[in-house]
């Protein structure tokens, strides 16, 4: 593809009708799919200069720069847009747990097909470690 046939990253992307787009965060080295969180442009951007991940908080209202509470940060590897440009797709360096349980990832409920549901992660880090009393 010639590099003028090349959208810029506003004409890639499709943001929903509150601004913005699902991101899917993915370690790097293992293909381990961590979270899902949502994204605004300010906050791509921020995550694009600063290397550090920063998401949009639907239930604050406000940017959350993962791991600035916790200590448990997201470094950004790359960014990946899929072919409809409203999904991304965030290759990160994970710093311990990436869940607010405390566990590795966010996707340890596991449904089988009679709809039974497994817990399929420990806990590895108290949240109350991660976050202190609340």
């Amino acid at each position: 593809m010639p590099m003028t046939d090349i959208p810029s990253l506003d004409e890639l992307l499709t943001f929903n009708s509150d601004g913005l787009v699902p991101a899917i965060a993915q370690q790097h080295d293992t293909g381990e799919v961590l979270m899902m969180a949502w994204m605004n442009r300010a906050a791509i951007d921020e995550t694009l200069k600063t290397g550090q991940v920063c998401y949009w908080s639907r239930s604050r209202q406000a940017y959350w720069r993962k791991g600035e509470s916790s200590g448990q940060v997201q470094k950004l590897v790359k960014l990946r847009v899929d072919c409809d440009g409203d999904t991304i797709l965030l290759l990160v360096d994970q710093k311990g747990v990436a869940c607010h349980t405390g566990r590795r990832n966010c996707f340890f409920n596991e449904v089988d097909k009679s709809g039974q549901i497994e817990i399929i992660a420990d806990v590895l880090t108290s949240p109350d470690q991660l976050y202190g009393d609340k």
